[in-house]
């Protein structure tokens, strides 16, 4: 029904337009006492699913990357469609209103997004009033700077977002690996890399001790687009700072061996879907055979089947999160990957 009916409607609008109508018809939906329904239909409850990974217990490993509930609206809704988890963000310390539109390109024929969003969001001290309510599903806070703050300041802006954001989310992401905030990706580099994970890590262990509480997992989401030599730099940061794994992969600014029309191939910002199913791939291989599966990995970038999950599953992931698949597969195909995981799994 979905891609039959429902999604050659949304495909219509502009896909901007189209994202804020679907937030607007899932939350009345749900308001309307539907909830149930989908957690019927999309769902797949069972025991043999649940995963525990840095130190939580997830009831199933198929997420909802961040990106899609930039600003903590929908959550608690997003859960009843069958994901373990839900990342929210990228939040930054004060609101912005991202790049200028238009800046959500799909790119039909590649099955591919092409997005320059610029972090936009209403800043993380408006998330936290909806966190505040009681979570229906783990979530997890994905973090940035502000497009003013120069690299110089970018320590004290993740700092602002992980103290507002500590009591409300299950574990950490740092997102320096965007390429829509102009010199964001610099911050990969090894000096200011370790030196940031490092004060994200000390705040950690302070906030855990004062509020006697376990320190929250911090996990850092890097680019499709390092090189093997950046990503043994990754290896080695994580190895350092012991935060407490990688999500492989953000956006990539490449632009190979894409089908669409020329137009939309040159729009700049970050492709995501089916042309990074391949490359996110080698790089959580790379990573988990150069580290020795030193530490967890969730995986993403291109998971448009069963078969794309399982392949990040087989390649050293330990989770995997949906973004571009779910707009163009549907909701199904969470419950198809946790089905597909779980025959796995009892074989």
């Amino acid at each position: 029904m979905y891609k039959a009916l429902i999604r050659p409607l949304l495909f219509l609008m502009d896909a901007e337009k189209a994202h804020h109508f679907t937030f607007s018809l899932i939350r009345l939906l749900s308001n309307i006492g539907l909830s149930p329904v989908f957690r019927a239909i999309y769902t797949c409850e069972d025991k043999g699913l649940e995963t525990e990974v840095f130190g939580i217990k997830f009831k199933n490993p198929v997420g909802l990357a961040a990106g899609f509930d930039k600003d903590a609206k929908l959550f608690n809704e997003l859960s009843n469609f069958g994901f373990g988890f839900i990342e929210i963000g990228t939040l930054t310390p004060k609101p912005q209103p991202g790049n200028p539109k238009k800046r959500l390109f799909r790119l039909k024929q590649d099955q591919a997004i092409v997005n320059r969003m610029g972090f936009n969001n209403m800043g993380v001290a408006d998330a936290v009033e909806r966190l505040k309510k009681t979570h229906k599903v783990l979530v997890g806070g994905n973090i940035g700077k502000n497009k003013v703050t120069p690299n110089k300041d970018a320590v004290s802006d993740y700092l602002i977002c992980f103290n507002a954001l500590f009591d409300y989310v299950d574990y950490f992401v740092v997102n320096v690996s965007s390429p829509n905030t102009p010199g964001l990706r610099e911050l990969q580099d090894k000096e200011p890399l370790t030196a940031l994970l490092l004060e994200l890590k000390k705040e950690n262990a302070d906030l855990a001790s004062r509020k006697q509480q376990r320190e929250k997992p911090i996990l850092l989401k890097i680019a499709p687009d390092l090189t093997d030599d950046q990503l043994m730099d990754i290896i080695a940061i994580v190895a350092d700072t012991k935060i407490d794994g990688v999500i492989a992969t953000n956006t990539t600014i490449e632009r190979r061996n894409l089908r669409s029309e020329e137009a939309l191939t040159k729009e700049t910002g970050g492709l995501s879907g089916r042309p990074l199913t391949q490359r996110s791939t080698e790089v959580i291989r790379f990573l988990a055979e150069k580290s020795n599966k030193a530490f967890p990995i969730i995986g993403v970038g291109g998971i448009h089947s069963e078969e794309d999950a399982l392949e990040k599953l087989e390649a050293g992931a330990d989770l995997v999160q949906l973004y571009t698949g779910f707009i163009y597969e549907g909701p199904a195909l969470v419950k198809r990957i946790n089905k597909a995981i779980l025959a796995k799994r009892n074989n």
